[in-house]
């Protein structure tokens, strides 16, 4: 038995990070290099848990391992506690500035832009969180916006991107909120406004709703599913800051990423993660 267990134990070699979103789960799996070995997103659905189980079982399946070769598992995101196999729960902001300094390891301005919120995490050049903000209330400035738009106009989700890319000229959307910017798209198109200066100025209205919510200091980081899909808002959020923004490799999978390696240390770091106030 105890032999069985030693070899059990020396055969595990990935470690797993998952972040259940509102809108979609991203799961990783890293080795002991933390290089990412497998990635999966799907949509969130209604039980967290059962779709948590079913990106590992796809993430599983892409590297050929078994869930015992799985050393630990750190959930994070909107649904973290909803997911039964993961040993420890962390916060999106602890875990999306884990995996940006990952890539970034130097003092930077993370900014998330989710399916449904926004971050904005601050780090120092050792790591070190030095604050930061969230918005919740409203869907204006969230992927759920750019959703409600292309819905609006009757145009794939898909398509957004490149429309978006095919002009330099912005309709203005003067309301924040999402119900009355549906109007005004409404409006723009009785007026014969292109579609696609419409789409760009949903993607400025994004960011505008954004930048509002504090001051983009030094070196900004853009994260998140809503970059992910529609890479012409990191150009116009450069354009808006008069400066270059930095995108990590998939940036949707940030906070899985920064699960992951909390994941790999199983100890310490996860100790002083959670011991971290406001977070």
């Amino acid at each position: 038995m105890v032999e069985k267990l030693q070899h059990t134990e020396a055969s595990r070699r990935v470690y797993c990070g998952v972040d259940v979103g509102a809108s979609a789960t991203k799961l990783v799996l890293i080795d002991d290099t933390r290089s990412i070995k497998a990635h999966v997103a799907m949509l969130s659905g209604v039980d967290y848990d059962a779709t948590s189980k079913a990106a590992l079982e796809t993430a599983l399946s892409q590297v050929g391992a078994g869930k015992d070769e799985v050393a630990y598992t750190v959930s994070t995101g909107y649904g973290r506690d909803n997911v039964s196999f993961a040993r420890e729960s962390i916060t999106e902001i602890h875990c999306h500035g884990v995996g940006c300094y990952h890539y970034f390891p130097r003092a930077i301005t993370i900014i998330d832009i989710g399916g449904q919120d926004n971050k904005v995490i601050r780090l120092d050049a050792e790591g070190r969180r030095l604050g930061f903000k969230m918005n919740r209330k409203c869907a204006a400035g969230t992927g759920a916006f750019i959703e409600e738009i292309a819905l609006r106009l009757g145009i794939p989700l898909s398509d957004m991107d490149r429309l978006a890319r095919s002009t330099s000229d912005a309709v203005q959307l003067s309301s924040f909120c999402t119900v009355f910017a549906k109007t005004e798209v409404l409006s723009h198109l009785r007026r014969g406004v292109p579609v696609e200066r419409i789409v760009r100025g949903t993607f400025l209205s994004v960011i505008h709703r954004v930048v509002e919510m504090d001051p983009m200091d030094g070196e900004v980081v853009l994260t998140g599913g809503v970059v992910e899909y529609n890479p012409t808002v990191a150009d116009i959020f450069a354009q808006k800051l008069g400066r270059g923004v930095t995108v990590p490799p998939r940036p949707q999978l940030t906070g899985a990423l920064g699960a992951a390696i909390l994941a790999s240390t199983s100890g310490n770091a996860i100790r002083i993660a959670k011991g971290e106030k406001n977070a």
